[in-house]
């Protein structure tokens, strides 16, 4: 707000193209056409639907209650095949997903090696808020926001690709941490309900599964607030 007020954040412009269509310019650097797009929405979700006809749609109608993981999990029927996700309020160019691509690992994260330098700039959303990794080489030890910066390989941008047999593990973890942890508290998040993305990678993680990164050195805006919104504006060309 005052931005989102009559429109998905994600129809905000930036450098004269709404947030979205930098997205989709991006995900055509892998192959992808606005006909392969499964599309998560909740809030103003008519203004996409209506905008992007060529997306296939799932609704999170319990949007205000939930978060990025149960949301990602309305389009569980898109998943079976592989599939890459992405967040819908950032910016990141196509070189990204060509390297997401081409690995062949079964579960890989793009992660920005940057972010420091991004972060200074950023009053209302610190490096603390960063959902960061570890990292030997290109195998990811740790996805957590309590990784100090200072050691850190770099922040997990939002954008991933599964494998079918990546997606098949992502969602055995899912439906198990749902049977086992209920409503209860989960990794760094008051339930699973309400877990982001980050914390599931972590627990499975920390259960034997091998994740891999590739990376972006910036080239990559997160749209968190109206300051960050400002920060794009001057800088993203």
């Amino acid at each position: 707000m005052p931005l989102t007020e009559q429109q998905p954040k994600c129809f905000a412009p930036i450098a004269g193209r709404r947030i979205l269509d930098w997205i989709l310019e991006a995900l055509a650097g892998g192959g992808f056409a606005p006909s392969d797009v499964a599309f998560v929405g909740g809030y103003k979700l008519p203004a996409i639907q209506d905008g992007y006809p060529q997306f296939t749609y799932f609704e999170n109608a319990n949007w205000a209650q939930n978060n990025i993981l149960a949301s990602l999990f309305c389009a569980e029927p898109a998943m079976e095949d592989g599939f890459v996700c992405t967040y819908a309020d950032i910016v990141y160019r196509p070189h990204a997903v060509e390297r997401l691509m081409r690995s062949a690992a079964d579960i890989t994260l793009v992660v920005d090696t940057d972010f420091r330098t991004r972060y200074r700039r950023r009053s209302q959303h610190p490096e603390t808020d960063a959902e960061k990794v570890r990292a030997a080489g290109d195998r990811i030890l740790e996805v957590s926001r309590r990784i100090p910066a200072e050691v850190a390989a770099g922040e997990y941008i939002g954008v991933a690709k599964f494998t079918p047999r990546g997606a098949a593990i992502l969602r055995e973890h899912y439906h198990r941490v749902r049977r086992e942890y209920g409503d209860g508290l989960f990794q760094a998040a008051p339930s699973v309900q309400m877990a982001y993305l980050i914390h599931l990678f972590q627990e499975m993680l920390e259960r034997g599964v091998e994740i891999h990164r590739v990376d972006t050195h910036g080239d990559y805006f997160e749209i968190d607030t109206t300051e960050d919104y400002r920060i794009a504006l001057e800088e993203w060309r």
